[in-house]
């Protein structure tokens, strides 16, 4: 027998926080049982969208795309060197926002490491084939015969001891169909959980592993100075996002190996319970590419998804990424 139940901890509409007018019970979120479906509005986003919407900007105009992430930045060119007072609204955008797309915006190896370097300094991957010229290009080229395995929910180099601020991938050449790219806001997946879950897990620390995706790709002969180099990190489960101050949910099922102090079996529990709020597709925003197109999101809120149903067309896409900070 099927049986709607309401939502226990269910925060008030508009805020993640518990303040605002009470929804009442017909606009509250519902859990459909035995299969833990959840219905109904998520009503916790409506006052951070309503924020966003009040956000001005002097130097380009923006177009929100989901609740609380993603917008599309026009009246940029991002092939020109940037004023100062742009990279700071761009900045500010980005933290709203999360993830910014910018369409026709065809640029060189060369003006693309110029761009993301405005907001730091970038890394080099040391698994991931790069642009020959570019060594700060990570290059994903895929074919017939070279798939697309990035499409799970994760937040990328998590396994480094200090993870990319954020990452600016280009589309080089998109098939004609298929090959979107998801992204999931990590503080909205957060602001849902009950506040008994949300208790639990504030002091709770997560080791993310790089060989859980890339251990494959590493000879064996160099298997242990690769180690050496990127030993296992400890990361909270719940970091604070050092610019918004929002918390977030910060364990992913592509690099997070186990949590610190738990038994196998319930860390994978509870990494699977907290990756799937990712899934959630009010969290979501989904971009369809061009040729040309841009992305920039900010790793440290989101976790994204590259679909991968393209195959066997051809889909290279060239992605830099800005050093962040250790996460606290």
């Amino acid at each position: 027998m099927t049986v709607v139940r309401e939502q226990a901890g269910e925060k008030d509409a508009g805020t993640g926080s518990g303040r605002g007018p009470d929804p009442g019970r017909w606009a509250r979120r519902m859990t459909i049982e035995p299969w833990g479906i959840q219905v109904g509005p998520v009503t916790h986003l409506a006052e951070e969208r309503e924020g966003l919407a009040a956000l001005t900007f002097e130097t380009f105009d923006v177009r929100p795309l989901g609740a609380t992430i993603g917008a599309e930045i026009d009246g940029i060119d991002l092939c020109r060197p940037l004023e100062d007072a742009v990279v700071a609204d761009l900045r500010r955008c980005l933290t709203g926002y999360k993830v910014l797309f910018f369409r026709d915006q065809p640029l060189t190896p060369e003006q693309h490491v110029a761009f993301a370097r405005r907001f730091g300094d970038l890394e080099v991957h040391p698994f991931i084939p790069a642009n020959p010229d570019q060594p700060e290009l990570v290059r994903f080229e895929k074919e017939a015969t070279v798939g697309g395995f990035e499409n799970g929910w994760h937040s990328d180099v998590s396994w480094r001891a200090v993870p990319s601020l954020g990452a600016v991938l280009h589309a080089v050449e998109v098939p004609p169909v298929g090959g979107d790219t998801l992204f999931a806001d990590m503080c909205a997946a957060y602001d849902g959980l009950d506040p008994e879950l949300q208790e639990r897990i504030g002091g709770m620390t997560a080791v993310h592993d790089y060989s859980m995706v890339f251990g494959h790709t590493v000879k064996a002969a160099d298997r242990a100075a690769m180690r050496e180099q990127y030993p296992p990190v400890e990361h909270p489960v719940v970091r604070t996002h050092p610019e918004s101050g929002r918390k977030l949910i910060y364990v992913n099922r592509f690099f997070v190996d186990h949590i610190v102090g738990m038994d196998r079996d319930e860390s994978d529990a509870l990494i699977d319970r907290l990756a799937s709020e990712a899934e959630t597709v009010e969290y979501q925003v989904r971009f369809g590419w061009q040729e040309h197109s841009v992305a920039f999101w900010d790793n440290r809120a989101v976790q994204h998804y590259a679909s991968s149903d393209y195959w066997p067309q051809r889909r290279v896409m060239e992605r830099a990424s800005i050093v962040g900070e250790p996460p606290a």
